[in-house]
């Protein structure tokens, strides 16, 4: 086969979209959250999910006019040229070795809850939840979009009788104070909540294999993100109500502390299932993102490889092997090195950033009238946020820029 498959429908991208927001952020962001801002976190979100609205109405802008499988680094190459295109390219293809192994142990750490005694060791969890990466991409787009569709109804159907049983009211979900009160840690909130909305990018690797991609690919990242954030919105508002924060234990156990307190402790299990789901789905869309850029720059620069090559399933097979045996020898190399998880979450963070701001960038060259002028607010956007982050925005882009001296200046008609 010489393409992706189309089979991605409208219901299955926005499954896809929604559980890859919500990830590993909603077992920890809300209540770390809370710990900064208190009550006035509400505010934070709403500030937060306006902020967002441009970046995602600029990416479904730029998904609609150009779905490819390259995604941001396809963007980068209309506006800018081929040799920042593979810039951009590498250097999320970089996210490989640091991102989503730290985000594979975060899932390893949940499958121990329920995995028998003699698979419940860190590392062993870690590279079966590789196995399971290869089995659900291997199965084909369609039925990876669908399973992600099953676990967004899960993650949903969880938060809705943590809402119920937490005697969540109306009044409840109305911030009690001003902003002005508290913008400091209100803007220090947003920081930290930002996170809750990157995987953006990953799903612009997708657009190529909707079904109608100039109709569908925009909705599923605008009902995507407006999904999270609601979702994320009322888990707030129960953290907030049964002070299931405060203490750096607390705020990563959060979610087994409400399921005790709510539930009892019977649920255990099913709490440490659907956190394993949910950090399953984004870590899916990661490794299906990073296989199809991996095999987009196969196929435009080097054709007649096996790289280039496409399964009967429309899988991009031995680019998917790449990014599976790298996930693997990374998870080794971080529970051998003892290194701090949140050391590869803040270096990929960084990264991830550094792309938002280039397929920002390329929009404002690229879209015309009210699209030009939300790119240039998200780009401003994401400047600000880059410059928050500190180290990891350093580690970002002296990487770029190392990789940006090492690529040639090659034509488009050229090798790599």
């Amino acid at each position: 086969m010489s393409g992706l498959k189309r089979e991605i429908t409208l219901i299955g991208g926005i499954g896809q979209m929604s559980t890859t927001l919500l990830g590993t952020g909603l077992f920890m962001v809300p209540a770390i959250a809370a710990s900064i801002a208190g009550q006035d976190m509400l505010w934070a979100w709403w500030l937060l999910i306006f902020a967002v609205c441009p970046i995602a109405f600029t990416f479904a802008a730029l998904g609609k006019r150009y779905p490819n499988a390259g995604g941001a680094s396809y963007f980068v190459k209309q506006a800018f040229g081929s040799r920042l295109e593979k810039a951009i390219a590498l250097l999320f293809i970089s996210v490989i070795p640091v991102g989503v192994p730290a985000a594979i142990a975060i899932a390893g750490g949940f499958a121990q809850q329920f995995l028998p005694s003699f698979l419940a060791q860190p590392l062993t969890a870690q590279l079966l939840v590789v196995v399971l990466l290869m089995v659900v991409n291997f199965s084909g787009s369609k039925i990876s979009s669908q399973f992600q569709t099953g676990i967004a109804i899960g993650i949903l159907i969880l938060v809705g009788l943590f809402v119920w049983f937490g005697d969540i009211s109306v009044s409840d979900s109305i911030p009690a104070s001003l902003p002005a009160n508290n913008l400091p840690a209100i803007g220090s909130a947003v920081a930290v909540m930002f996170w809750c909305f990157v995987g953006i990018e990953a799903f612009a690797h997708m657009g190529e294999e909707f079904k109608r991609p100039e109709r569908d690919y925009p909705i599923a990242i605008l009902v995507g993100c407006l999904i999270a954030g609601t979702v994320y919105y009322l888990f707030s508002l129960v953290v907030l109500k049964h002070h299931a924060f405060g203490t750096q234990e607390l705020n990563t156990t959060s979610v087994p502390y409400l399921s005790n307190l709510l539930f009892g402790s019977g649920l255990t299990w099913l709490i440490s299932l659907t956190g394993f789901l949910a950090c399953f789905a984004t870590i899916n869309l990661y490794t299906q993102s990073l296989a199809r850029m991996i095999w987009s720059l196969a196929r435009e620069y080097k054709p007649s490889s096996s790289v280039a090559r496409i399964s009967i399933k429309g899988v991009p097979s031995v680019a998917t092997v790449i990014v599976g045996i790298t996930l693997a020898l990374s998870c080794v190399f971080g529970e051998l090195s003892n290194i701090d998880i949140e050391v590869f979450l803040t270096l990929a963070n960084g990264i991830f950033v550094v792309i938002y701001l280039f397929a920002m960038l390329s929009a404002v060259k690229l879209l015309n009238g009210k699209g030009k002028v939300l790119a240039i607010f998200s780009t401003i956007l994401c400047v600000l946020v880059l410059f928050s982050i500190g180290l990891a925005m350093t580690y970002a882009v002296i990487l770029l820029a190392v990789i940006w001296v090492l690529i040639p200046r090659f034509n488009n008609t050229k090798p790599i």
